[in-house]
């Protein structure tokens, strides 16, 4: 293909998400309040450390306290760049290299999609289809991990594919190993790709079947590129913490619910905990994860209608090492998101975790429609101008659910709306009640708080009012604001009867929320 096809793609690319993009003024959701924090944080030389916690599962006892100690620092490091380029610090600074990442993702995908036909109009149609990329759409511009999930992974099979084609390209499984790290320091699960890489090292070769050498070679090239970007970030995790990985990421294997991701004390969620559920709710929750998950693969990582197709394209081609290699990469997401973390992968980590597998998906989507056609030629219906027609429909269709989920989700449901819109005008009140400087709120949102205010906050914890009172005494958090949304059972009492209460002192309704003023003595 031309580099003009390829700079096309890349302009429709940029001004599809540069639009979306314009109707998304805040960060709109916990993870990319979390990483544009983050960003502020390097920006303004305060190194990876917060002013606020999100979660105590790093067992933290006092602010500041280390960054990402849960999720992963890249999204921060490239929000960062954003606002050192700019010399701001603002939103738009941040989300800048997102953007133009997002922009690079459709001509990546059509040079995927042309390795396997060789064809322009195919590759031309998985190019378009990853511009209207359905429910990513609104994502892949934000502050978060979605474009650079599927830039490292469009570029993982690119590699792959150049190393099948000719094996003598040794140099490809370091650059692998490089792409793996990436992925792992966007996010933890990245740490997969690794392990997937080593077991496309042991694949039999023409040349070879599972050489022992050859294994050992590649594999230690790859652990040297994986190494090569993740050795920094385990030396800062060792001089904090003392071990290679960060503590808070393990706790999540015990959780009995989601909503435990936020449990005070942390020490309470531990294998005896998790055991202690009986093995009819564990096995309960593992098959809600797996009804979730499903669901999110049809609908997220299959875009609804383009499923069937890219089934299609994988059975028509079962005997590319790619498409064995992708669908091997989508089992094993899909068993460690439904079986060792139900929770966090129902919850979104599996749509998130899915995007790296979306370039090569948008690439077989069109190739299994022609495969489909091509076997209804003798029914005269998968002739060549018939093909086009329905190629076209199929691009047509796509770009007009995106358009209904980006309307539903910027206008219908509202960008950003109900998670910190009145975070300024809650902190007036509080102001306006005696809070200090210093004081610090346990708030639903805590990075959202902090980026809307400029104050330290820690997350309402899950455990009742008991826990939330040990919590203000670690932390010498003193106000409270409890959102309707963040009023979970063990704390509905307090919600809905805010007066007369011993040691949570009822200053105020604003917007939904009660404010209280949390007196210890």
């Amino acid at each position: 293909m031309s580099s003009r096809t390829y700079l096309l793609l890349f302009l429709f690319g940029l001004i599809a998400t540069s639009a979306i993009s314009y109707f998304e003024p805040i960060p709109g959701y916990l993870d990319s309040d979390y990483y544009y924090a983050g960003g502020i944080q390097l920006a303004t030389g305060k190194g990876f450390t917060e002013p606020y916690l999100w979660n105590f599962l790093d067992n933290t006892t006092a602010l500041p306290h280390p960054s990402h100690s849960y999720w992963m620092p890249l999204a921060s490091i490239i929000s960062a760049l954003g606002m050192w380029l700019t010399g701001q610090t603002t939103y738009a600074s941040a989300r800048l290299f997102f953007i133009l990442i997002a922009a690079f993702i459709p001509p990546l995908t059509a040079a995927l999609a042309y390795t396997f036909s060789q064809r322009r109009d195919f590759a031309i149609a998985s190019g378009v289809l990853a511009i209207f990329s359905v429910y990513h759409a609104p994502f892949v511009g934000v502050t978060d991990n979605f474009s650079l999930f599927m830039l490292f992974g469009g570029l993982y099979f690119l590699f792959a594919t150049q190393l099948i084609q000719d094996p003598a390209r040794t140099r490809n499984w370091f650059f692998l190993g490089i792409l793996a790290g990436l992925m792992t320091l966007s996010r933890s699960d990245g740490l997969l790709w690794l392990g997937i890489t080593f077991l496309f090292a042991l694949r039999p070769t023409p040349q070879a079947t599972r050489n022992l050498q050859l294994v050992t070679r590649n594999s230690f090239l790859s652990l040297l590129g994986f190494l090569l970007i993740m050795s920094p970030w385990y030396a800062r995790n060792i001089n904090v913490y003392g071990s290679i990985m960060a503590p808070g990421g393990s706790r999540a294997l015990w959780l009995a619910n989601y909503d435990q991701t936020f449990i005070y004390p942390p020490t309470a969620l531990n294998m005896q905990s998790f055991l202690a559920l009986g093995w009819d709710h564990i096995i309960k929750d593992r098959l809600w994860a797996m009804n979730m998950n499903l669901q999110s693969g049809f609908a997220a990582h299959g875009g609804i209608i383009l499923f069937p197709f890219i089934v299609a394209g994988i059975i028509y081609y079962w005997k590319d090492e790619r498409v064995k290699l992708v669908s091997l990469a989508w089992l094993i997401l899909f068993f460690v998101m439904t079986f060792l973390f139900p929770f966090a992968g129902a919850r979104g980590a599996f749509f998130h975790a899915g995007a790296a597998l979306q370039p090569m998906w948008w690439s077989l989507a069109p190739l299994g429609l022609e495969s489909i056609l091509a076997s209804l030629q003798k029914r005269g219906i998968g002739h060549e101008g018939n093909r086009f027609v329905f190629r076209s429909i199929l691009i047509m269709v796509t770009m007009i659910l995106t358009v209904f989920v980006v309307y539903l989700r910027l206008f219908t449901l509202g960008w950003g709306e109900g998670e910190d819109a009145a975070y300024p005008v809650i902190d007036q009140f509080l102001v306006q009640n005696g809070i200090q400087d210093t004081d610090i709120v346990i708030v639903r949102n805590a990075p959202g708080y902090y980026l809307e205010t400029g104050r330290s906050a820690i997350s309402i914890p899950y455990g009742g009012e008991q826990a939330i009172l040990d919590a203000s005494a670690q932390f010498n958090a003193d106000y409270l604001v409890l959102e309707p949304a963040a009023v979970l059972d063990p704390i509905k009492d307090l919600f809905r009867n805010p007066e007369n209460r011993d040691k949570f002192i009822y200053l105020g309704e604003l917007d939904g929320a009660h404010i209280y003023k949390i007196e210890l003595q």
